[in-house]
């Protein structure tokens, strides 16, 4: 049994014994007293359910771990880039793969097999564009993925494993030129496996923010996946409750236990744009099997592919946009219509704001990561990271839909700003309905809590990952500060 003293709750300051998971009662501060195996002094800090991640990537951040992040650079340019992967190349053994994350072409220059084999000669490297969907592998690592012989195969979020289709960029000539695109799964089946993924470093940073519940938002096609997902949360390694999406090789496939079967994640790529009735198909494929869908789009464009398909097979309960970046103002109205929900990314005007600015087309500047405007239309808005592409913190997250600044400190489209509790509450809504009502911390809920180490108007006029005292799932204490 847990007993949290003098914690701030709807205002009040209180006790909350928390018993077999759930909060058993919330008395009068000073009317619970003794029986509690455990005992924390909240001092006046506020007590709130634990927040909730609506969209990351659990193994991809495991992986960026014990990768050459070209993000933790005091000098990303061109030469930073080339300085960095001779020096990874130098210290590794002869053959080892080198894992690279966090390329921008606009900061680290166009990159394709010929630069790699220059900066490491003979190794096997592979480096991953900030957003995930792209990969750049030297020689030695695409004469090593296309030894089998797999030159042809379907286009990319097909499904198939038997090759890489059109998601392998090739020259005049017809020669691979080490960029490929949306393959992860088809990659990840034929590099090396290193050793497994450290879910538990994952689990503990998470908790360290305060975070209870994630969503893995990965469109993966192997059960293996899953398994280890699912392996991790029994083991205790992830403490966080865990739902999952799959993509629509796996729509069919149950979620190994514990792991919460989610909506089925469907890419509208750029660099191949699928079809309206592509897209039909998959829809109609997910909810016959009672699922929603989860669809990716980035762009203008994939989202008015994404609504002519929901024009013509209708919303299912439970469809969400995934990261819905640019909202055109004449798209709002439909995306309510749908009642989809949108699961969106506020970090990303903090952390690459100030690219936007200088690259993103001026017309859909006021459109990007909106909150304001979707919320005042009635669409259900839920927040998240997608890290370890996005920034994993949820409270810079808040603070920037909250002040809408850049890194530089520049306002991005000041009309999508939301007051504090209407940011926080976007990593408040339950897992299977991101954007609904905010969880609360009353009687009979399972005890996952966030206990920070402030009152409640402290935090909210400066949301950080610092004020995080305590995190609490199901009873247990994951963290302390």
């Amino acid at each position: 049994m847990l007993l949290i003293r003098r914690a701030e709750v709807a205002g009040e300051i209180v006790d909350v014994r928390v018993a077999d998971g759930r909060i058993a009662s919330i008395e009068p501060s000073g009317s619970a007293i003794g029986g509690a195996d455990e005992m924390i002094d909240a001092a006046g800090a506020w007590l709130l359910p634990g927040l909730h991640d609506h969209h990351l990537h659990l193994l991809a951040m495991a992986a960026a771990r014990r990768s050459l992040d070209l993000r933790d650079l005091d000098d990303l340019d061109d030469k930073g880039l080339d300085a960095a992967v001779r020096a990874a190349h130098a210290d590794r053994p002869p053959g080892e793969w080198l894992r690279v994350v966090g390329y921008d072409e606009t900061v680290d220059g166009s990159l394709d097999r010929d630069r790699l084999d220059a900066l490491a000669p003979g190794r096997p490297v592979r480096v991953q564009h900030r957003s995930g969907a792209l990969w750049v592998l030297s020689t030695a690592a695409v004469d090593h993925v296309l030894a089998d012989g797999s030159q042809r195969g379907p286009a990319p979020g097909s499904g198939s494993g038997a090759g890489p289709g059109a998601g392998m960029e090739r020259d005049a000539s017809g020669q691979p030129t080490g960029r490929f695109f949306r393959l992860d799964g088809w990659l990840g089946a034929r590099v090396p496996r290193g050793a497994p993924p450290d879910l538990a470093a994952v689990g503990r940073r998470l908790a360290a923010r305060g975070v209870t519940g994630v969503t893995d938002a990965t469109p993966a096609s192997d059960p293996a996946e899953l398994r280890l997902l699912a392996d991790a949360v029994e083991r205790g390694a992830l403490p966080q409750r865990v739902m999952v999406t799959g993509g629509a090789a796996l729509t069919d496939e149950p979620s190994p236990p514990p792991l919460r079967r989610g909506p089925v994640k469907v890419i509208v790529a750029d660099h191949a744009l699928p079809s309206v009735e592509e897209l039909e198909r998959w829809f109609h494929r997910a909810h016959a099997a009672g699922r929603p869908v989860a669809v990716h789009c980035v762009t203008r464009v994939a989202l008015v592919l994404a609504l002519a398909a929901w024009d013509s097979v209708g919303a299912y309960p439970g469809d969400r946009v995934e990261h819905a970046s640019v909202v055109p103002p004449e798209l709002i109205a439909r995306l309510a219509a749908h009642r989809l929900r949108v699961v969106t990314q506020p970090g990303f005007v903090f952390a690459s704001g100030d690219r936007y600015r200088s690259q993103v087309d001026a017309v859909d500047l006021p459109s990007l990561y909106r909150c304001a405007s979707l919320l005042e239309a009635g669409v259900a808005v839920g927040g998240s990271s997608d890290a370890p592409f996005g920034p994993d913190d949820p409270w810079q997250a808040i603070a920037t839909a909250a002040d809408r600044r850049t890194a530089s400190g520049i306002v991005l489209g000041p009309t999508e700003r939301i007051d504090a509790v209407a940011a926080l509450d976007l990593f408040l809504s339950p897992l299977e309905d991101p954007g609904g009502p905010a969880r609360t911390v009353r009687v009979g809920v399972r005890a996952d809590l966030c206990l920070l180490s402030e009152p409640r108007h402290v935090v909210l006029d400066d949301p950080a990952a610092a004020s995080v005292g305590a995190t609490i799932i199901e009873g247990k204490v994951v963290h302390r500060a």
